[in-house]
């Protein structure tokens, strides 16, 4: 079904001039698949006006019949809804229960991060600091959100198996302690007692799916993502239970090699108001924090990133208030809502449901001229056979190996759910935005690699 979205007008040269790596780096390996058990979606009406297609150099949707031929019925996927749209105009070119809502799984992090690209300003950062506390003799460490927040030393830090540089290295607690230490020591004093602050953050610090591995406890105040090995650079390493007295330890273990003491054992407390501040670190921009999280499929920091919409909003900064936030705000940029139900920021929770064309009405919207500032999420989308989860995909191996370095895509993977939302750059020069959504298969892999198949026989064609 060919068709005409609303609101819609990107453009291609935006998306086609995206392809350099920003943050994110180059990871070993593609991300672990999230676990849970996705429900049965309903169908509802698609939001789509009739349009000629083959026009204007635009694929025609025969033309893409024609191409795709019976890859999109690969019984690999099970059962497959999808949306293929033109880059350039916003136009649906070709669907199948397109307006139907599916389970997204981390496709959802398009959703998180085209809400907070809109209503934080590009410059936003994390701040984690040190104030002073009620008593001479008292400071509190007061977290600002930041899960990338690191105790390591720069050499140490991988992200996706690769260095960082000046633009994606996180806020260092090193740092933070050599400045705290420097403040105490110029007050003359070198014995503390040390309160941490985390009223940031409201409700459970659980997620609803959480397994200590592909997330944890999310708190205001976290290092290292709560690794319970900083080093431990896999897709779901071991988190640890208390995120905020891990970190508590280990600026601990930091000021005393700064020769300040802490006594007694930190405890949890507010920062009193107007504390004087003694010390303070900062995040990469919101920029570089979404491209980190869509290139390596981060649900951490997805999380931590649609709690700050819901600071921005004014809702509860919490699980609940960051999936109000971002869905309103997603409302605000005029987006056709029906069938989107959002639980979380990075699309662990399986009852999330988005249909594809939602997914292709991101990617459009992110790419308009009159988007700047979503930029951001296109430059993070990984690149097949190169970066982030689509680094072993595109291969040969897997009759998908012309598609490497020219697709970009979001994946998403929960138990029976393999989805695949981003751009191609076809045979003409033209970008396509797509996506590709399925449920029901019983071999993860096997749907995934026929999904490329159908991108990949996009990205040698001119369909028109």
């Amino acid at each position: 079904m060919a068709g005409t979205r609303r609101g819609l007008v990107g453009t291609g040269l935006a998306v086609a001039t995206g392809f350099a790596l920003l943050a994110g780096g180059t990871p070993a390996h593609p991300a672990a698949p999230e676990q849970g058990a996705a429900p049965a979606a309903s169908a509802a009406p698609a939001v789509l006006e009739p349009a000629l297609t083959g026009a204007d150099g635009l694929p025609s949707t025969a033309g893409l019949q024609a191409a795709l031929g019976q890859l999109t019925g690969d019984k690999a996927m099970a059962t497959l809804n999808y949306a293929i749209a033109d880059g350039t105009t916003g136009k649906l070119l070709l669907g199948s229960g397109e307006g139907s809502p599916a389970t997204p799984a981390s496709t959802t992090k398009l959703a998180t991060s085209v809400a907070a690209l809109s209503l934080l300003p590009p410059q936003t950062r994390l701040t984690t600091k040190v104030v002073k506390g009620a008593g001479a003799d008292e400071i509190v460490l007061v977290g600002g959100g930041d899960p990338t927040l690191t105790g390591l030393n720069p050499d140490q830090i991988r992200i996706g198996g690769a260095p960082v540089d000046g633009d994606s290295a996180p806020a260092s607690l090193p740092a933070l302690a050599e400045q705290t230490a420097a403040a105490l020591k110029a007050s003359g004093l070198t014995t503390v007692h040390l309160d941490v602050d985390t009223s940031l953050y409201t409700g459970s610090p659980f997620h609803p799916f959480n397994d200590g591995t592909n997330i944890g406890p999310m708190s205001a105040l976290m290092v290292d993502e709560g690794r319970q090995t900083a080093t431990d650079d896999t897709d779901a390493p071991v988190r640890v239970v208390d995120p905020a007295g891990q970190a508590a330890a280990r600026f601990t273990d930091l000021l005393g090699a700064q020769g300040i003491k802490v006594a007694d054992k930190p405890k949890e407390a507010a920062a009193p108001a107007g504390a004087a501040p003694l010390a303070q670190v900062q995040s990469p921009t919101i920029g570089r924090l979404v491209e980190r999280a869509l290139t390596n499929s981060d649900n951490t920091l997805a999380e931590a990133i649609a709690r700050q919409v819901a600071l921005a909003a004014h809702q509860p900064v919490s699980y609940d208030g960051g999936a109000a936030a971002v869905t309103a705000e997603l409302t605000k940029l005029g987006l056709p809502m029906q069938g989107v139900q959002l639980n979380d920021g990075s699309g662990l929770n399986v009852r999330n449901t988005i249909p594809p064309v939602f997914l292709a009405d991101l990617l459009a919207m992110a790419a308009a001229p009159d988007h700047p500032q979503l930029r951001p999420v296109l430059t993070g989308l990984p690149i097949g056979a190169f970066t982030g989860t689509l680094a072993k995909r595109y291969l040969a191996s897997q009759g998908s190996g012309d598609g490497a370095g020219l697709v970009r895509a979001k994946t998403g993977s929960l138990t029976g759910v393999n989805t695949l939302a981003g751009t191609v750059v076809d045979a003409d020069g033209r970008v396509l935005v797509f996506a590709l959504m399925s449920k029901g298969a019983p071999d993860a892999n096997a749907a995934r690699y026929a999904m490329d198949r159908i991108v990949t026989r996009l990205a040698s064609c001119g369909c028109r």
